[in-house]
């Protein structure tokens, strides 16, 4: 399902209009996007939880070159399944 699929279903589901939905969506994104740039959790009970990772600094190794190369400390958005989440995608 791609972005497009989403906002089909999201319509017929809610009772709205493709554009309605569409802009709902992006603003869920766009709202998810801000807190986690801010550090923030968001969690979505039954859902799961987006949040923050830390990536400590570290080396690297060109697969090609064999080279050493350094990775500089970033930060990754990470996303944790909830239980209502896994027991819909197991059947239960």
């Amino acid at each position: 399902m791609n972005k497009g699929d989403l906002v089909s279903a999201v319509a017929d589901k809610a009772g709205l209009t493709k554009a309605q939905a569409g802009e709902a969506l992006d603003a869920a994104i766009e709202v998810i996007t801000s807190a986690l740039s801010k550090g923030d959790e968001v969690k979505l009970i039954g859902f799961g939880t987006f949040v923050v990772a830390d990536r400590p600094a570290g080396t690297a190794r060109n697969p090609r070159t064999g080279e050493t190369i350094a990775v500089a400390a970033s930060r990754t958005p990470k996303f944790k399944a909830g239980a209502g989440l896994k027991d819909a995608v197991n059947g239960k």
